[in-house]
């Protein structure tokens, strides 16, 4: 993984600088709150319902163990002994004491973290599959791609002021873990005709009130000019994009307003007036940041000791076959660590969670942790023979939970218990969804299941994209909850319909309920997925579980 030079630290050390003496005049009196707000929004430092909350950077969703373990000391000294995992791939802390956020600034500075550019209308944290360098269908790493958007972006002096946010995601395999169909960016490594790598270039993907599936504005673009094409599309949508009105201004509208063939035509333009300039540098700074992402020195592993925990103990071998996945080398697995044990809420980690992970990071799994979009932790490269250790350990920590992929692994926004943009509740939802399936033991009949959850029409849940989606709102002072259904997040993605209307809240867990379980008879053996099903039927038998009163009233 990338580790800072001088350069980088001076950087930092001088942001971080720059910014305790903002708050010291802001603490002082000498500066406004509106006077404050857009160095603090510089900052990923935002004023929810109840406090500052701090956004910090995981770059692509990678830490080290030493990363993890000063994430925990940061939520036990200056927060509240926790921290939540974002669909950003960020970790945010909702308690901290303004005076003391320079402090933690300068803490995380020193293994190699920050705050800068996860808000304001900039080009926020560059996403990533989080399986990246371990999967086995992946192309190539993408990380070193991303690291290189990284630095471009930091700082860009071009993109400080842009229309509105933007998001870039990429991924190096062909089955999409990053949703970059639903970025403003979306690159997806594939290989031309000749086997050479490159991009697949997804423009105007976005969610929130207006949500668009992305275009495709390069079939292939070659690795080594990546970095202008980037540069040329941020650079056409920041003198098209809107600024008289910022429900319009995303790319996603620009591309809808113009036509992709008149934004492509314009990208090229620009691309071939940027190409030149970069004179290879882009290069030559990539290669030297791929010098940090080799794989790691493997070590051996005896897979007869996990198979014989997988053959005689049934609550390790459920977790293996939930949690699981394939790793490119077959004595190694990816282990997906799930932050959604039953009733709890989706993507919180205690300190004491986050120096486990970092211990058996440390000790099992060459260092590496990653932060995925669904708010769960991944222990990217870990021996097989590993395995029933480190389940024994995570069980310990509430953090053995067989459940990835499944009902109760819901992507959740914080929702109005602390965001000051929400219209409704949604961890409560999250948390009641998760007990039932669990009271009703069927969750691993159910299979997968994409349910995500957003509190307001912003969609940081991701609702859209859930095979069952739901939207939370305000209906005249009272909470109310919309279903969408048939969304997708991976390669074939779509947005999903609305059902019909909203059910109240003490209503949307039973209309959740009937849903799961009468899916469980429409499809047409156990290997069906929800998704597959509803595609195969369509809406109308989803709806008669939804309103079985319209549905009988229509007989």
């Amino acid at each position: 993984m990338y580790h800072y030079n001088d350069f980088d630290r001076a950087f930092l050390n001088e942001r971080n600088a720059q910014f305790r003496a903002q708050v010291e005049r802001r603490v002082a009196g000498n500066l406004t709150e509106d006077e404050f707000k857009p160095l603090r929004l510089m900052n990923g430092l935002y004023l929810q319902l109840h406090a500052y909350m701090l956004r910090v950077a995981i770059p692509y969703g990678t830490l080290s163990g030493a990363q993890m373990r000063r994430l925990g000391d940061v939520a036990a000294k200056y927060d509240k002994g926790y921290g939540h995992f974002t669909t950003r791939q960020n970790i945010q802390y909702n308690w901290p004491t303004l005076s003391d956020v320079p402090d933690i600034l300068d803490s995380l500075g020193e293994v190699g973290l920050h705050a800068i550019q996860t808000s304001g209308n900039t080009i926020r944290n560059v996403t990533a599959d989080h399986f990246a360098g371990a999967a086995k269908d992946e192309i190539e790493d993408p990380r070193p791609v991303a690291e290189l958007l990284r630095q471009w972006s930091t700082d860009h002096p071009e993109f400080q002021f842009l229309p509105r946010k933007f998001k870039i995601a990429i991924t190096g395999s062909p089955n999409d873990r990053a949703v970059t169909k639903a970025h403003d960016i979306g690159l997806r490594m594939v290989r031309n005709e000749a086997g050479e790598p490159g991009f697949e270039v997804i423009v105007g993907g976005g969610l929130g009130r207006t949500p668009m599936v992305g275009k495709v504005l390069r079939a292939f673009l070659p690795k080594a000019d990546l970095l202008p094409y980037c540069e040329a599309v941020v650079s056409v949508w920041n003198t098209l994009g809107r600024r008289d009105n910022k429900y319009k201004a995303r790319i996603k509208i620009t591309v809808h307003e113009n036509g992709i063939e008149k934004i492509s035509e314009l990208v090229e333009e620009r691309f071939n007036t940027l190409r030149p300039q970069f004179s290879g540098v882009d290069q030559e700074l990539l290669a030297d940041i791929e010098a940090h992402f080799q794989p790691p020195v493997w070590e051996a592993s005896d897979t007869g000791v996990f198979d014989a925990a997988y053959a005689t103990d049934p609550v390790f071998r459920s977790w293996v076959d939930t949690n699981i996945t394939d790793h490119k080398r077959d004595d190694h697995a990816i282990v997906s660590v799930s932050l959604k044990a039953h009733g709890d809420t989706p993507g919180d980690a205690t300190t004491e969670q986050m120096h486990l992970l970092a211990d058996i990071a440390r000790d099992h799994a060459y260092d590496e942790l990653r932060i995925s979009h669904e708010q769960n932790v991944i222990l990217p490269h870990v021996k097989k023979s590993d395995l029933p250790a480190i389940f024994e350990q995570l069980k310990t920590a509430g953090l053995g939970t067989a459940n990835i992929g499944l009902a109760s692994d819901i992507i959740a926004c914080p929702g109005m218990d602390y965001c000051a943009l929400a219209t409704a509740r949604s961890i409560p939802v999250a948390q009641q969804i998760a007990n039932r399936v669990q009271e009703l033991g069927v969750e691993h009949d159910i299979g997968a299941l994409k349910i995500k959850i957003s509190g307001c029409i912003n969609a940081c849940g991701h609702h859209h994209v859930g095979h069952i989606g739901i939207l939370g709102l305000d209906r005249a002072g009272v909470e109310n909850y919309q279903i969408t259904l048939g969304g997708d997040g991976t390669e074939t993605a779509a947005v999903g319909e609305r059902a019909g209307p909203g059910f109240a809240y003490d209503a949307i867990v039973p209309a959740i309920e009937r849903l799961v379980l009468g899916y469980l008879d429409l499809r047409t053996d156990p290997s069906e997925t929800f998704l597959a099903t509803y595609r195969r039927l369509g809406a109308a038998p989803f709806k008669a579980l939804l309103y079985p009163e319209d549905a009988k009233h229509a007989a």
